[in-house]
């Protein structure tokens, strides 16, 4: 389906089928490169996906749903894939998670930065920023301030037209998208090991330490 209006004739809304496969991080990997947008009263803001983090559901010690633990806050991970998952961390940072799998299968993936190409001055006073630096959309925290996107959110189908994930023909390298440890599991033991989150080497945006090599 492509998007007409106010915004670029090239943009696809990713389908359904792309959020409801089996493989959380190949799909992690596959988001790096789209563009994760919002259209709030109005406003678009978008930025193209820099870095990722893949949750495998109940096998996951690093997930919410480790175990096939079920809350009032992660009950929507058991829905089906496409939708937003946004949860505050350490009473302060909202991070936006995309959805995927089937219903009950609790899989997740976190976006941890984005590199923006639209809507930066509504960014910017949203992150209450004089000047456009890296920090905009860099970590987990800033995207979601910078986007508009809150704790009510979760829910919100990313097909829609306030939230949506597009596909506009663009893709990095093969050799410049990296598989790392994820950042913060560390309470997760073995599995805080796993090469499960994605970032574009050299990218300006990416959280984190910078790669060496």
């Amino acid at each position: 389906m492509v998007i007409t209006q106010d915004l670029p004739a090239t943009w696809e809304k990713l389908p359904a089928a792309f959020y409801e496969r089996t493989d959380v991080v190949t799909i992690a990997r596959e988001l790096i490169g789209k563009i994760l947008a919002t259209r709030f009263d109005g406003k678009l803001t978008a930025g193209r996906i820099v870095e990722t983090e893949s949750y495998n559901g109940v096998v996951d010690k690093a997930s919410h749903a480790s175990g096939g633990r079920r809350t009032n806050r992660t009950e929507i991970m058991y829905e089906n894939g496409g939708v937003a998952y946004v949860y505050l961390c350490y009473g302060i940072h909202q991070l936006f998670n995309v959805v995927t799998n089937v219903k009950d299968t609790p899989h997740a993936v976190l976006i941890r930065a984005l590199e923006p190409v639209a809507g930066i001055e509504q960014m910017l006073l949203r992150s209450f920023k004089a000047v456009h630096g890296f920090d905009l959309t860099r970590g987990p925290g800033n995207v979601s301030k910078a986007l508009g996107i809150r704790t009510h959110h979760t829910g919100v189908d990313l097909r829609g037209d306030e939230m949506f994930i597009v596909d506009d023909g663009f893709s990095y390298a093969a050799s410049l998208v990296i598989a790392t440890p994820r950042i913060g599991v560390d309470y997760a033991g073995e599995d805080a090991l796993l090469p499960y989150r994605f970032v574009v080497k050299g990218n300006p945006y990416v959280s984190g330490k910078k790669l060496k090599g």
